[in-house]
């Protein structure tokens, strides 16, 4: 298997399609947000990357959750499995894409949701999380009724560990280990700035605002809506008339900033815990990238 990975507006999408169109491959993406039928602009699905020369590359773990409802790296581990061997199955070649970076670990370091006891991984994982990301962790593991869960950090970490535990006596599952050769896009920090700032104009010129209407106006809670990740919260908090459109911006921008941060000390974070990320230069054209990738992956 082959991974591509790397902050937001990083190009992954294009650059994992474009490989797979060269090897014969197919798309499985890792993004907590693109599962969700109905959040394109918001979450980047981007589906104009997958086609071609006239060709759709397909890629798989979009669209296959409904708007409001829960989903998680367990969900995520056992969707992954039957769409990677189909796409063994059949000689091509599966081409891992994302910025979540427990979805990545999640295959790459093989969570393991048995009686065993703590899977280390998946709790260091925590260690460079935010308030509100281990919240959104906590209620995807177990129903809150205790409100002091969330009174301070080491309550909410001990509080995921039980849920995390609950949760294992539940659901056994083995996951294989799966070879990949793993690659990430990376940018000079001021470049990776303005990519973001200008992508995010374009999202909310695109109709960013106007998803996030049409959803609500699906019936989807506004409150769980905010937990979808960083435009929906702030676009939310826009609709629901409780920002401007200049704080939207200034707001959501300055979010995915050190939204972007966090990504990349994350992936350092997996390089540190044994996973060897073979990084390429954003900068780089996209024959350029393909030629390095193709020099570095020795199937």
């Amino acid at each position: 298997m082959i991974t591509i990975l790397g902050p937001t507006a990083s190009g992954k999408t294009a650059l994992a399609a474009r490989i797979a169109y060269e090897l014969n491959g197919e798309v499985i993406s890792a993004d907590s947000r693109q599962v969700y039928k109905g959040m394109d602009i918001g979450s980047g699905k981007d589906y104009g990357d997958y086609l071609i020369n006239g060709l759709h590359v397909p890629c798989h773990l979009i669209d296959i959750a409904e708007p409001g409802t829960e989903y998680n790296i367990f969900r995520y581990q056992q969707d992954f499995l039957p769409v990677y061997n189909n796409i063994r199955s059949r000689g091509k070649l599966p081409v891992l894409c994302g910025g979540s970076g427990m979805y990545l670990e999640a295959v790459l370091k093989g969570y393991r949701l048995n009686e065993a006891g703590k899977d280390q991984d998946f709790l260091n994982s925590l260690e460079d999380k935010t308030e509100e990301e281990l919240t959104v962790i906590l209620k995807s593991l177990k129903n809150l009724h205790n409100k002091t869960d969330f009174e301070d950090r080491q309550r909410l970490l001990k509080a995921i560990e039980i849920g995390y535990h609950a949760r294992q006596s539940h659901h056994e599952q083995t996951f294989p280990v799966i070879p990949s050769t793993v690659f990430g896009i990376s940018y000079p920090r001021g470049l990776l700035k303005k990519r973001i700032t200008d992508r995010l104009k374009n999202r909310l010129t695109g109709g960013l605002t106007i998803e996030i209407e049409r959803l609500i106006g699906h019936g989807v809670d506004p409150e769980k809506l905010m937990r979808y990740g960083l435009e929906y919260k702030f676009g939310t908090l826009y609709i629901t008339g409780k920002i401007t459109s200049e704080e939207l911006f200034n707001m959501l921008n300055k979010a995915i900033h050190q939204f972007s941060k966090r990504q990349m000390t994350w992936f350092r974070r997996m390089e540190r815990h044994g996973i060897t990320i073979q990084w390429i230069d954003g900068r780089l054209n996209m024959e350029n990238k393909l030629a390095f990738i193709r020099d570095h992956f020795h199937p």
